[in-house]
């Protein structure tokens, strides 16, 4: 079975994944307006119909900033942990809110998602596994650092969005203070280029055919040096940067036609829409 999937929005300026079936699809965190929300579905012809639900990962704003608006406007149901919710000031009054329960397994129309805690400085941050049928698809982003428990969901997914934020010398050497610095490489901060690295060599599994490199920092880090450090050693998975400014395409994940849907005609004959 097949999973769509696309990084709508990728970076500390707002963080929003698309991933779903031909019925039923999630949304993971809401961090760019409603509107652009919209839009980049509609260009990469997805739609809202198909969402049934919006996982939070946590609170902080590049992950929530359209959440409110976005639930109230489609009426979706917004999972989410109680501390999160408390932190993030958002209320059930006018949306519903919906907790999850770690390493729980929740059905979605026809999908599954599994959170899972990670490490960030944020009240109760959580990444998330999404699997339809035999196909998995993880977030890894905000993760401080590579847990036993992102490891374990890690090495289930046919591919995974890795948080790969920051080059260690553009950091040392760039204009941030020592302070944000230490909190940037900490271990509830970003994951570097070299950690993600690290996990990607160790710990992917054979069936890894897509991983999306996320939350690339706008001052630390670039696309090209990225991409120059893993295309080399990535072997027979496809390495894709989700940008900060644009949508990434629609990509097939498992099923007998994996890879980038390339045109709108391919899109329509797969009944996407």
């Amino acid at each position: 079975m097949s999973l769509f999937v696309s990084s709508l929005n990728s970076g500390s300026n707002g963080n929003c994944y698309y991933l779903g079936t031909e019925h039923d699809a999630i949304l993971i965190d809401a961090g760019i307006s409603a509107r652009e929300t919209e839009r980049r579905l509609k260009r990469q012809n997805l739609s809202m119909r198909r969402v049934r639900a919006i996982f939070i990962t946590h609170e902080h704003s590049d992950h929530i900033g359209g959440l409110y608006k976005l639930a109230r406007r489609y009426q979706l149901p917004v999972y989410m942990t109680s501390e999160t919710r408390r932190e993030s000031g958002i209320s059930n009054a006018r949306i519903l809110i919906r907790n999850f329960i770690p390493h729980e397994p929740m059905g979605v129309g026809e999908l599954t998602v599994t959170a899972f805690p990670v490490m960030h400085d944020a009240r109760d941050p959580h990444g998330f596994l999404v699997t339809h049928g035999d196909t998995s698809v993880g977030v890894f982003t905000d993760l401080g650092m590579i847990t036993p428990a992102a490891l374990k969901y890690f090495m289930q997914c046919h591919a995974a969005f890795l948080e790969s934020n920051y080059d260690e010398e553009m950091l040392k050497n760039g204009g941030y203070p020592p302070e944000l610095q230490e909190r940037i490489r900490g271990d509830h901060g970003h994951l570097s280029n070299l950690q993600a690295l690290e996990c990607f060599l160790t710990h992917r599994p054979p069936f890894m055919l897509q991983l999306f490199l996320s939350h690339l920092s706008e001052n630390n880090n670039t696309p090209e040096l990225v991409l120059q450090l893993f295309s080399g050693v990535a072997g027979h998975t496809e390495i894709i940067i989700a940008s900060r400014y644009k949508e990434s395409g629609v990509y097939v994940v498992g099923g007998s036609r994996p890879g980038k849907l390339s045109t709108l005609q391919e899109a329509d004959q797969l009944s996407l829409f």
